[in-house]
């Protein structure tokens, strides 16, 4: 089995840090709908939230399920994913984008990057509407249960 190394496990932190575990996102956010996306930067003491356009090159979360607060957790998948908007909580997801590569950015935690990038982690398949960590092969599978994405990724900077 092929070892995806370092940059994978980095991404998996920054996503953590960088955005997923924040408390109090503002007006925007709480206007937030399941499906759309944004990028989440700053602190975890003072985050901002921008909504974006999917296909916008920093767009680097997407809005997996809106939950009232307290009231349920997230789904669990390949990593957690929620955040809180005062009276909701966002189950958010990455908006990763298939052959794209990933790195670490200080301010959002993750932004596309070139390939060539050291430690970067490039997404080699986007599998919707399916959690099947075998279809990543020698792959690290990323998997979301709702909606149903697995992302397969590899180190971006080794190929």
């Amino acid at each position: 089995m092929k070892k995806v190394g370092l940059g994978i496990a980095v991404v998996f932190a920054l996503v953590l840090l960088g955005g997923f575990v924040l408390n109090q996102l503002g007006g925007a956010a709480q206007a937030a709908q399941v499906g759309d996306c944004a990028r989440i930067s700053g602190s975890q003491d003072n985050p901002s939230y921008q909504a974006l356009d999917c296909a916008s090159e920093q767009a680097t979360v997407k809005i997996a399920k809106i939950l009232p607060f307290n009231e349920q957790k997230c789904p669990s998948g390949g990593m957690d994913y929620s955040t809180y908007t005062g009276d909701s909580v966002l189950c958010l997801m990455p908006n990763f984008v298939e052959g794209a590569c990933y790195g670490q950015d200080a301010n959002s935690g993750i932004a596309k990057v070139d390939c060539t990038t050291k430690d970067s982690v490039k997404v080699a398949k986007v599998l919707t509407g399916k959690t099947d960590r075998a279809a990543c092969g020698d792959a690290r599978a990323a998997v979301f249960p709702e909606p149903a994405v697995t992302f397969c990724l590899e180190r971006g900077d080794k190929q």
